[in-house]
């Protein structure tokens, strides 16, 4: 994991990097060329191809794309949407927050249920929650989730902003349950264990509950 604590008091923004036998995996590229900077140094002496997966579409999370924009950026369908339609937009509003350079690059390569890299051990898939775009990266090998902001930014923040509802943010905490990962790797927070997952699960019974309550009301 490569945290950058400077650019908000509050929590870290992290991206993450997997080595594989056939491929690097860099999940997330920051703010701009001087995010991945660290990366990119890390991996001087590694020859092997770079693979980006953008978690979701939110800026803090896309802005060094074009640094890589030569190999495979990975990223849900409803990403590249979202990104195509709003990136100017979200650069003007936040712009301020740039840490290098940015040029616009959006994902060239998208899916909707699931990728996999069997030989690095690596599997991709669609876990809608903090955004309806969201995806999560599981290194099978190490048993580390990389989950984007699907887990809340700090240790008093157990949910993310949720910009699905309630029932799919449980749904996709039902799935991370049902893998064998150790270390839960976030996006903004602290790297996790499974016991953030019974907590994200307790408050999110309530908050079913009241969406359901709210779609019936309506409905009725």
């Amino acid at each position: 994991m490569f945290s950058d604590t400077t650019i908000w008091s509050e929590y870290a923004l992290n991206m993450g990097l997997i080595l594989g036998v056939r491929h690097n995996f860099v999940i997330d590229t920051g703010l701009g060329s001087g995010s991945v900077a660290p990366i990119l140094e890390y991996l001087k002496n590694d020859a092997k191809p770079i693979v980006v997966i953008n978690t979701h579409a939110d800026w803090d999370h896309i802005w060094g794309n074009h640094v890589f924009e030569n190999g495979l950026i990975i990223a849900h369908r409803v990403c590249l949407d979202v990104l195509t339609k709003h990136w100017a937009a979200a650069y003007e509003r936040n712009k301020d927050k740039v840490d290098g350079e940015v040029r616009k690059c959006l994902p060239n390569t998208v899916f909707d249920s699931e990728l996999e890299f069997a030989e690095d051990g690596v599997k991709i898939f669609y876990t809608p929650g903090h955004t309806p775009c969201s995806i999560s990266v599981f290194d099978v090998v190490d048993r580390v989730l990389y989950v984007g902001d699907n887990f809340g930014d700090t240790m008093d923040t157990v949910l993310p902003e949720i910009h699905t509802n309630p029932q799919t943010m449980m749904d996709t905490v039902q799935t991370y349950k049902s893998l064998d990962a150790e270390v839960f790797v976030c996006g903004h927070n602290k790297p996790q264990g499974v016991e953030f997952l019974q907590k994200m699960e307790s408050e999110l019974v309530e908050l079913v509950k009241k969406h359901r309550s709210a779609k019936e009301h309506w409905a009725g």
